[in-house]
Order: structure tokens, then sequence, then C-alpha cells
């Protein structure tokens, strides 16, 4: 189908499934996640003002740069790794296909 990509999601009790996300609908990770009824909370609505999307990128993809927003929000986050990303700043594209990502911890 056109339009639609794949991507693998890890919860948080490390069940794996893989989904179905649309790239015509200018989704990001986070509303993704919600859309599928995962327990991210999205607090600041995708402004990169909270940390309650954070995710961990398990896969080799090339995505968008981190901004300095993501960055400094990542600072203050609990539970960062080496592959942390916000999902609300990562956009569903033909890019993502494949994208394998882990629900950071709540907190």
């Amino acid at each position: 189908m056109d339009n639609i990509v794949n991507i693998t999601v890890i919860d948080r009790n490390g069940e794996r499934q893989v989904l179905e996300a649309p790239t015509d609908m200018n989704m990001n990770l986070m509303e993704f996640f919600k859309s599928y009824e995962y327990d991210v909370e999205g607090t600041c609505g995708g402004m990169a003002l909270c940390s309650t999307c954070q995710c961990y990128v398990k896969s080799e993809h090339e995505l968008p740069e981190m901004s300095d927003d993501e960055e400094a929000m990542l600072d203050q986050a609990f539970n960062v790794e080496d592959d942390s990303r916000l999902g609300c700043q990562i956009p569903i594209t033909e890019a993502l296909d494949g994208l394998v990502v882990e629900l950071a911890p709540a907190f």
C-alpha cells in the first residue's frame, strides 16, 4: 500500500509489534504511538518541551538532525541513552520504513 511504512515498536514490557504508519498525514512518532494507544503522554503537544515521548532508536535509520530544543530537553530528561530521541521531533516519512524504536520508561 502506498503512503504506509512499517515501524517496529518495543513497548515497556519488551513486547515487539510491527505497525503500519501513514506517511501522508504529517504525523510524528509521538502521534503514531498515541494512535496505537501506547502509554505516551506527549504533555507539551509536540513542542519538545517535555520528554514524555522519549524513545530509543534501535535501528540504523538516518533521522533528522536533533534540534537545540530537543537536545536541551534530553539533557534534563530521565533514562536518557545514546540512542534517545523525542518522538515528537521525528516526522513519519518513507525513510522510516523498517524503523525499530523502544519506548523509554515512564517516569
